[in-house]
C-alpha cells in the first residue's frame, strides 16, 4: 500500500480540500453542530477508510442524508438523541452486511450509473458557481434542487450575479485558470507537478490574495465568504465539541424509525457510490459490497459516539481522488488524518480560505464528471442505455441523488420488460423456406407472463387451414401462465381446423393432446 505514496498523498491533500467546506456546509444543512461534520469526516476517511475494501472510495458526511438529518433532530428533540439513532444505524449495517445484502450494489444498470455520476457533475457545476461568484446564502452540502435558502439550483445563480464580491470572483478566476493550466499543461511536462497538486497551489493563492487584500474596499473577502472551520480555546473546549449521544431515549420508537431510514438510506447511497467509484477507476478494481457495509457500519457506530454525523462513501470526494491520481486506500486514510490535524492545529489558517477557491477546485472535479462528450457516447449506445441515462440525470439535478437513480432504474426495467415482451418468441412467417399455409414460431430460453400478451396475440392471428409448427427447444423455462395459453390454443385449432406440430428436445409431437401434461407433468425438462 505504501508503494504508492507519491500519488496518495496529493491526492489526500485534494481530497481533503474538497471535503472541508462540505463537512461543514453539511452540518450546517443538517441543522448539526458544525464540528459533527468534521467528526463524520475523520472517522469516513480514518476508520471507514481502514477497514473498506475499496482502493478509492472516500466516505463522509452525505448530502443526500442533511434533510433526513435535519428533520430527525426535529422530531426526537435534541441532537444527543439523534445521535443514539445514528449508532443504531450503524449496528443495522453490520448486519445487512453479515447478511450479505451488499449484492443489490451489483445491479445498477450502467446507464444509470453513469447518468448518477453525470447528474452530480452537473449539480456540483451549479451549486458551486455562486460560490465562485462570492454568493454563499446556501451552505455547501445543500444538493437539493430547493434549497434552504428559499430559491433553487437555477434560479440561486441569477442571484448571485446580483451580488458577486468582487474579491471572490476574481481569486476564484485565478484558481480555476491555475488548476486548468496546471493538469493540462505542467502536469505533462515535468513530474513535481503531478506530486504538486494544482487545488493545493491554488488554495495557497486563496490564502496570500486574502492576506494582502483584506483592507481593500474592493477587494478584500469578507469572513462570511470564507472556510469557517470552530476554533477552540484550548483543549478542554476542544474537547467539549464532541458530543455524547443519550442512550436512556433508546426505547423512543421514533429513534428505531430513523435508525432504520438512516441505515436504509446510508446503505444504498454507499452500493451506489461504491459502483460508481468502480467504473470510475482506472485500474477497475472491484470493491467487495458486504465488507463496505460492515465498514461503514463500524464508521457510523463510533461517528455516532463521539457526535459526528451519518456516514457514507460519497461520489464527489471519491472522484476528487480519482482525478487527482489516488491509487490506494491511504489516500483516504491520510485525508481523514488532515481533516483532524488541521482542525487542531491549524484552524485558524484554515478559515483564511476563500469559498470561491474550492469553488474552483469543484467545479473542475464537476466538469470532469459531466463532460460533454459523454452524451454523445451514450446517444451512440442507442436509446435503451440513453434514455435511463438521461432520466436519471434530470431526476438527480431536479429532485435529489436516490430519487433520480431510483426513476433511472424503473424506466430501466420498463425498458427490460418491453425487450422481453418483444422477443418472447420468434414468429417464421411464409417465404422462400416456408410452405404455403405454414407458420413457425420458436419459443424464447426464457418465457414468463410478461411474454403473454405478444404470444397470445401471434396465435390469434393465426388464419384457418393453417399449419403452425412450435418449436421449444432452445426453451428452458416456460411460465405456467403461457402454458395454459396454448392449452387454449389446442381447443381453438381444432375449430379453425389448424394442425399443431410440438418440436421438442424429445422428438416431434403432432397435434399434442395436453399441452398442460407435455410442458407441467415434465419438471426436469421445463
Amino acid at each position: 500500500m505504501f508503494k504508492h505514496l507519491k500519488n496518495d498523498i496529493p491526492a489526500s491533500v485534494v481530497v481533503f480540500f474538497v471535503a472541508l467546506p462540505l463537512c461543514l456546509g453539511i452540518a450546517l444543512a443538517s441543522g448539526a453542530p458544525l464540528f459533527s461534520g468534521v467528526i463524520a469526516g475523520i472517522v469516513g476517511g480514518i476508520v471507514v477508510g481502514a477497514m473498506s475494501g475499496s482502493n478509492l472510495g472516500v466516505s463522509g458526511p452525505a448530502a443526500g442524508l442533511a434533510a433526513i438529518v435535519l428533520t430527525s433532530i426535529a422530531t426526537l428533540g435534541n441532537y444527543e438523541n439523534f445521535l443514539v439513532a445514528v449508532v443504531l444505524a450503524g449496528v443495522l449495517q453490520l448486519i445487512f452486511g453479515f447478511l450479505k445484502a451488499g449484492v443489490i450494489g451489483y445491479y445498477f444498470p450502467s446507464s444509470v450509473i453513469k447518468g448518477m455520476l453525470t447528474g452530480i457533475g452537473i449539480i456540483i457545476i451549479l451549486k458551486q458557481i455562486p460560490h465562485f461568484l462570492g454568493y454563499d446564502a446556501d451552505p455547501e452540502g445543500d444538493f437539493g434542487f430547493f434549497q434552504i435558502d428559499g430559491e433553487n439550483s437555477i434560479s440561486e445563480i441569477f442571484v448571485a450575479i446580483d451580488y458577486v464580491q468582487w474579491g471572490s470572483t476574481l481569486i476564484g478566476f485565478l484558481g480555476l485558470i491555475l488548476i486548468i493550466f496546471w493538469d493540462n499543461v505542467l502536469a505533462k511536462k515535468n513530474k513535481i507537478f503531478k506530486v504538486i497538486q494544482g487545488p493545493f497551489i491554488a488554495v495557497v493563492l486563496g490564502i496570500v490574495f486574502y492576506l494582502v487584500t483584506k483592507t481593500n474596499e474592493t477587494l478584500g473577502i469578507d469572513a462570511s465568504h470564507l472556510v469557517s472551520v470552530p476554533i477552540p480555546e484550548d483543549a478542554t473546549s476542544f474537547i467539549k465539541q464532541f458530543t455524547l449521544p443519550n442512550f436512556k431515549a433508546i426505547l423512543n420508537t421514533d429513534i428505531w424509525i430513523i435508525a432504520f431510514t438512516i441505515a436504509l438510506v446510508a446503505s444504498i447511497e454507499t452500493l451506489l457510490s461504491v459502483e460508481a467509484t468502480d467504473k470510475l477507476d482506472p485500474a477497475k478494481n472491484v470493491t467487495p459490497t458486504n465488507r463496505e457495509l460492515i465498514a461503514q457500519g463500524t464508521g457510523n457506530i463510533l461517528s455516532g459516539l463521539i457526535g459526528g454525523l451519518p456516514i457514507t462513501q460519497v461520489i464527489v470526494r471519491s472522484s476528487a481522488n480519482i482525478q487527482s491520481g489516488g491509487k490506494t486506500k491511504l489516500s483516504a486514510i491520510i485525508h481523514g488524518f488532515l481533516l483532524l490535524i488541521s482542525v487542531i492545529l491549524i484552524p485558524t489558517i484554515l478559515n483564511m480560505i476563500p469559498l470561491s477557491v474550492l469553488a474552483a477546485v469543484l467545479l473542475v472535479v464537476g466538469y470532469k464528471l459531466a463532460k460533454p462528450a459523454l452524451f454523445k457516447t451514450m446517444w451512440q449506445l442507442g436509446w435503451k442505455q440513453f434514455v435511463p441515462f438521461i432520466i436519471t440525470i434530470l431526476g438527480i439535478v431536479f429532485k435529489d441523488l436516490l430519487f433520480g437513480v431510483g426513476l433511472g432504474l424503473f424506466v430501466g426495467i420498463l425498458i427490460i420488460l418491453v425487450k422481453s415482451y418483444q422477443n418472447s418468441h420468434f414468429l417464421h412467417k411464409e417465404g422462400d423456406d416456408i410452405p404455403d399455409g405454414h407458420l413457425k414460431m420458436t419459443l424464447a430460453e426464457e418465457v414468463t407472463f410478461i411474454n403473454k400478451g405478444a404470444i397470445l396475440k401471434e396465435l390469434d392471428s393465426i388464419p384457418e387451414n393453417y399449419t403452425l409448427e412450435l418449436d421449444v427447444r432452445r426453451t428452458r423455462y416456460l411460465d405456467y401462465d403461457v402454458v395454459e395459453i396454448l392449452e387454449d390454443f389446442a381447443i381453438k385449432a381444432k375449430n379453425k381446423n389448424i394442425n399443431i406440430t410440438l418440436i421438442s428436445d424429445l422428438g416431434v409431437i403432432e397435434n399434442p393432446v395436453s399441452f398442460m401434461e407435455f410442458f407441467v407433468l415434465r419438471p426436469k425438462t421445463f
